[in-house]
This record gives C-alpha cells, structure tokens and sequence, in this order.
C-alpha cells in the first residue's frame, strides 16, 4: 500500500510533455505588462525629462523662469552650475540649474484658462 502512494508520487506530468510551449505563453503575460508599463509610464516620463534638460541648457540671459520652490525671476547671470535671478529690484539670488522647473509665461498659463 505504501509503494503505490510513492509510485503516484514520483509519476510525471499528467500532459506527459516538457512544458517548452507553456512556459513561453506562462511569460508572455509578463513581457505584455512589461511593453504596457513601457508604453504609458516609462516613455512619457523619459520624454519630459529630456524636455526638462533640453530647456535648462537653452537658458539665456533675460528669461522668466520659475524654480522648484515657487520663485519666480528673471535670469541676470549664467555659469556653468548656476543661475543668477533677480527676483525685486536689485535683489538677486543663485541657485543651480537643476532648481529652474520652468518658464515663467508656462506657470502663468493654466492660471489664466481657469473659469473665473
């Protein structure tokens, strides 16, 4: 009685193949999420990333930006790490490129299409 158990046990699949085709069709639901995540996640954040980059390199003397922490400026100054806004008369501040999140007119502008 107790070798049959065994026997059972150590039997194999009951499909008697090697599983070749079903373990791909077991991954391709993985590949499918993994090009769905590319598609509405990965791409679009690459995208304003490269944007983001493009802009801070393209600053120039006279722009209104807008930084991360809500200042807003016009740049008086550039180097190589750093940007010098004017934010009142005379009153000029530093700080990395990295901080300027965008133009001035772009933060206005959601602003101005809001129902009064």
């Amino acid at each position: 009685m107790l070798l049959t158990g065994v026997a059972y046990a150590m039997g194999g699949s009951p499909g008697g193949g090697s599983g070749g085709a079903g373990g791909l069709m077991g991954l391709l639901p993985i590949l499918l999420m993994f090009v769905i995540f590319y598609f509405l996640l990965i791409r679009p954040q690459q995208k304003t990333a490269r944007k983001h980059q493009d802009f801070i390199k393209n600053l120039k003397i006279g722009d209104r930006v807008v930084t991360t922490g809500g200042l807003h400026g016009e740049v008086k100054g550039l180097t190589e790490t750093t940007v010098t806004l004017e934010v009142a008369e005379r009153v000029r501040v530093k700080v990395t490129r990295s901080a300027v999140s965008g133009s001035s007119q772009e933060a206005a502008a959601p602003e101005a299409q809001k129902p009064a």
